[in-house]
């Protein structure tokens, strides 16, 4: 395996550059750091590009030694991903901090390509249910908002993710942080004009389970008088959560059907857009379940 000390090495200049949504795009190439994120990889099949580590980082858990393990020695018959010797590299310390994105190094770094998260391929990948909810995020801006949408759609199930162009870069490792793998098994479609959003939204709203003709969109906006649990979630619909700190877009105003909003206590003003987005697609569940289970 290889071992690199020095932090001006060409591969870990390259390396750090993919911090950078520009080095992302040049080069194709974007991280996922920490043990959890290297586990979800090696159990959806998923092969990085690279893979690198701090041996010392990652005996300082058991869960680190495990995987330290797995990488070094997989067990037999185990059906890891082939990692050959020179994609699996060993680190200095100060070469994993310098390539890391968090305070403090969890011990492992891993570079895949771009389109490892592949939309076809995801989608390929998921059991066959019946998902009502298809949400739209208009130019979200918080990595950390981001990451927890995800992790919240996935958890919802809902049927797939769009994104606009303005919205946060979908592979910022502050994004891919917080949602916590979501990454790997929620189709997502990113940097999607409004006319491809609306051809999406059509068809998915005319889908079989109830599909209406008109396509039902709703829109996420403080003050509308429409609650959410009082419309029907039980049918195709898509969910629109607009801009953290200018709301949705024109747009977004225009495919909508429906404005919804959240009931709130005299004197705020409104939630922050992940916990919204959590309450209307559980709002979404709780219906569909009920309706599963009469």
């Amino acid at each position: 395996m290889t071992l690199i000390t020095s932090s001006s090495n060409p591969r870990i200049i390259k390396v750090r550059t993919l911090h950078t949504t520009h080095g992302r795009k040049k080069n194709g190439l974007f991280l996922m750091e920490g043990p959890n994120l290297l586990e979800a990889l090696l159990a959806a099949q998923i092969v990085p590009h690279e893979v690198y580590y701090q041996p010392e980082l990652l005996r300082r858990t058991a869960r680190g030694a495990s995987l330290l393990d797995r990488l070094q020695q997989p067990p037999a018959g185990a059906r890891l991903p082939a990692l050959s010797d020179d994609r699996l590299i060993e680190v200095s310390e100060r070469v994993i901090e310098s390539i890391s994105e968090t305070q403090t190094s969890q011990g492992i770094v891993c570079v895949l390509p771009l389109n490892a998260l592949d939309f076809a391929r995801i989608q390929a990948r998921r059991m066959q249910a019946y998902r009502p909810a298809l949400l739209i995020l208009d130019a979200l801006t918080d990595p950390g908002n981001m990451g927890t949408i995800l992790r919240t759609a996935l958890a919802a199930d809902v049927e797939r993710v769009l994104l606009t162009p303005d919205c946060v870069d979908y592979y910022s490792p502050k994004v891919l942080r917080a949602a916590a793998g979501a990454h790997l098994m929620l189709p997502v479609e990113t940097d999607l004009s409004w006319a491809a959003i609306g051809e999406r939204v059509a068809v998915h709203c005319q889908a079989p389970f109830g599909g209406d003709q008109v396509p039902h969109v709703l829109l996420a906006e403080a003050g509308s008088p429409s609650r959410y649990y009082d419309l029907d979630l039980t049918k195709p619909f898509a969910l629109i959560i607009g801009n953290e700190a200018h709301g949705p877009s024109q747009a977004a105003r225009a495919l909508a059907t429906h404005a919804i909003s959240i009931p709130l206590a005299p004197g705020v003003e409104s939630l922050n857009a992940a916990m919204a987005t959590g309450i209307i697609l559980y709002e979404a569940v709780r219906q569909t379940k009920k309706m599963q289970n009469t």
